[in-house]
């Protein structure tokens, strides 16, 4: 038996990319047209937000939650367990996020809604409209076909990039309460893409990094 060190990511993989993607096809059609509500819904947190960001926080957080309970259910536990070992853990982990953004959103007057820079701002406008508008098209660009297309709240990935986006928008002690799981989950994603050897591994990573780090410098700035 060969040294476990000697395997790479490809080697524990337990399924072929065309079963990967396939599962988006199937959740589509199983859901179609929640896809509609799913995007209505996700517009509508930059709308509250951009309104009034303290009185809209209970809302926001519960869209997002429905999104994260969405996603724990309809897709890893009835549709990854099928294929990966872990699903069921990793729906744990989305419900978890989806209950600790009802919590902070029921208590959020315990968190600052803080004023962020111009480039934090900009950075978590554009993170949002790239989860819900850019996002879906990623795999029809690289040849894959529409009906495999990655929506939030019915996918996870914009859905944990789209919760980074708006979190930024949040304050400081929000973020680094809510956003580990979002994190990690586009960290392991991107390695599973890796492994695939998709050209788009590094999207969801580097996007959520890059939303740690702004997270991180005003943080920074802040103590």
């Amino acid at each position: 038996m060969s040294e476990w060190w000697t395997y790479s990511l490809q080697d524990l993989l337990m399924f072929s990319p065309q079963t990967y993607y396939r599962l988006f096809e199937r959740i589509n059609a199983d859901l179609w047209p929640a896809h509609l509500l799913a995007l209505a819904l996700g517009a509508s947190t930059m709308l509250l937000f951009g309104r009034h960001r303290d009185r809209a926080t209970p809302w926001v957080f519960a869209i997002l939650a429905a999104g994260w309970g969405s996603v724990a259910w309809f897709y890893f536990w009835s549709r990854y367990a099928n294929i990966h070992l872990a699903a069921p853990w990793f729906a744990l982990a989305f419900a978890v996020e989806s209950l600790l953004l009802i919590w902070v959103g029921l208590s959020h007057r315990r968190f600052s809604i803080a004023r962020t820079s111009i480039l934090r701002q900009r950075a978590a406008l554009g993170l949002v409209l790239f989860a819900l508008a850019v996002y879906p098209l990623i795999g029809l660009a690289l040849g894959r076909s529409w009906t495999q297309a990655e929506v939030i709240g019915l996918a996870p990935d914009p859905t944990a990039l789209a919760t980074l986006g708006i979190l930024l928008l949040t304050g400081t002690r929000s973020f680094w309460v809510l956003a580990p799981i979002p994190i990690l989950w586009c960290l392991i994603s991107g390695a599973t893409l890796w492994a695939m050897e998709s050209p788009d591994f590094f999207i969801a990573p580097g996007l959520a990094l890059l939303a740690a780090l702004l997270a991180s410098l005003d943080r920074a700035k802040q103590g």
